[in-house]
């Protein structure tokens, strides 16, 4: 049975990614959700998020050498963010593959974003350990390369807390309304989190960071997230 289904996946990745796993079973692993039991993709997902930024700030360091730091942290927050690898998950049917718990299936654990972003990153630490890094980067670049290509340049890059007030003022919308929901930890080492609300669009995203400013920017970014979901699935 094992057998069967690590043969089964190992196809999958290969029609999806271009890459095929000589370890069909360590791939199984990253697909096992730990609502399954036994060995899951926790260990696995940690280790591709590495690989994951590694291979983004790669890419974003030579294409854009002009680029300050923050831009570029910028940038790959787009392009890491859960809500865009969830997206990017669900479209090669990565829930598909998921080997989830009872409770989880019942719940409709392989829709969720969480769940989705989380084997995209074990999945990719996977592939690391079967073929290096070369492997790795090859994969990404193969599913990720629309999302590369649509980031734009630098210059016109604007901060979420920007770019949701543009949208909302340009529709004739409220600006929103960011509230400070908990402050955590001692006052040298303080974390924020913020909420940021859209009422007329009946939205809300959550931040947290270092800063009041860095909570909001996350919270801001959640809902442009959500505003790009919505009217994707409107098309």
């Amino acid at each position: 049975m094992t057998t069967d289904l690590a043969r089964r996946t190992a196809d999958w990745l290969e029609r999806t990614l271009g890459y095929r796993c000589r370890d069909a079973e360590l791939l199984v692993a990253a697909l096992t959700h730990r609502s399954a039991g036994g060995d899951n993709n926790e260990r696995l997902e940690f280790l591709g998020d590495g690989v994951l930024n590694c291979v983004i700030a790669d890419y974003l360091y030579r294409a854009h050498p002009q680029a300050r730091e923050g831009e570029l942290s910028r940038l790959r927050a787009r392009l890491v963010r859960r809500e865009s690898l969830a997206a990017i998950a669900a479209r090669i049917g990565l829930g598909e593959q998921l080997i989830l718990g009872p409770g989880e299936l019942r719940s409709g654990g392989f829709r969720r974003g969480s769940i989705l972003a989380d084997a995209f990153e074990a999945l990719i630490g996977a592939i690391y350990l079967d073929g290096g890094f070369d492997a790795a980067r090859a994969a990404i670049e193969h599913v990720m390369a629309a999302q590369m290509a649509q980031l734009g340049a630098v210059a016109e890059l604007k901060d979420p807390k920007t770019r949701l007030q543009e949208y909302l003022q340009a529709r004739g919308l409220k600006l929103p309304v960011y509230v400070i929901d908990q402050v955590k930890g001692e006052s040298h080492q303080q974390m924020f989190v913020v909420s940021c609300d859209i009422p007329p669009l009946g939205l809300r995203g959550t931040g947290t960071g270092q800063s009041r400013r860095a909570a909001e920017q996350e919270a801001a970014d959640q809902v442009l997230a959500a505003i790009a979901d919505t009217t994707a699935r409107a098309t």
